[in-house]
């Protein structure tokens, strides 16, 4: 006999969706789940980000990861604040 496929425990990690992993912010430190490997059903939060190409590269210079959609979103809006 088998247990019934039960909800995690209020508190619990939910695990990444597929394609995604845990990853952590190199800019703030936050943990989040980055999705850039995933398929089109389960998109990444970065694909609806726009970032011209200049901006990518500059975030690509810096960073030697993924950013978490707060860090990537406030780096879109605010070109003043260097990458």
């Amino acid at each position: 006999m088998t247990a019934p496929d039960l909800p995690p425990p209020a508190g619990a990690a939910t695990p990444p969706a597929p394609g995604h992993r845990p990853a952590t912010c190199p800019r703030c430190g936050g943990a989040f789940a980055c999705g850039v490997d995933a398929d089109r059903t389960t998109p990444c939060f970065c694909a609806g980000i726009a970032l011209d190409a200049s901006r990518l590269a500059q975030l690509r210079a810096r960073y030697p990861d993924c950013l978490c959609s707060t860090c990537l979103q406030a780096l879109a809006n605010d070109v003043r604040e260097e990458a």
